[in-house]
């Protein structure tokens, strides 16, 4: 029988797998809008854009929320290629992670990445580096503001709250992810950094 966790990552695969298509299609039918003479502007820029952002958000989510299975691998292009098209504008991100990833430690990367992204409301830099076996989030700003409460959930021997606000549900699947790799998480909050290694 699945877990409760798997289910909601199969019902996060089928949702991003059913909407990726249409949301293409609408990307696609813009371009050829375009080929075809229609006039450029405001209103063609922002109908574009938004397909455009919503293409790369469902690639995030189904790679953060999706099913992550131990055979597949990720290379740091494919990976970098997804979030390139998230964290750009108020949140740079540095990837400094040249090989490949498995898909659950990619998975649990972005959910750390998520999770560091709240820390920097105000704009910042993402850092990730480290290997495979030992990976470093790291978020700099210069207006930090992490949630104590919201990182102390990453302590694998608390269990998370019933009201945990849908914004934040990163911290509380993170753990039980790496939890199941065996990888304790250690946290770091400073005034110029916010620091998670696992």
């Amino acid at each position: 029988m699945q877990s409760n966790r798997n289910l909601g990552a199969l019902i996060g695969s089928r949702i991003c797998h059913d909407m990726i298509s249409p949301v293409g299609a609408i990307a696609n039918g813009l371009e050829l809008l375009t080929l075809t003479g229609v006039p450029s502007g405001p209103e063609m820029d922002l109908i574009t854009g938004s397909a455009a952002q919503a293409n790369a958000r469902i690639k995030y989510f189904r790679l953060a929320f999706g099913l992550a299975c131990d055979a597949q691998f990720m290379s740091a292009g494919e990976i970098t290629g997804i979030l390139s098209d998230i964290y750009k504008g108020a949140i740079d991100l540095e990837w400094h992670v040249d090989t490949p990833l498995a898909r659950p430690i990619a998975q649990a990367t972005v959910l750390g990445l998520m999770c560091a992204e709240q820390a920097v409301p105000h704009g910042g830099t993402l850092h990730v580096s480290g290997t495979p076996a030992s990976l470093k989030i790291q978020a700099t700003g210069t207006r930090l503001n992490p949630n104590a409460d919201h990182w102390a959930l990453l302590d694998a021997a608390l269990h998370t709250p019933p009201d945990i606000p849908a914004a934040q549900v990163q911290f509380a699947l993170l753990p039980e992810i790496l939890r199941d790799l065996g990888r304790p998480p250690q946290v770091a909050l400073n005034a110029d950094a916010v620091t998670l290694r696992f």
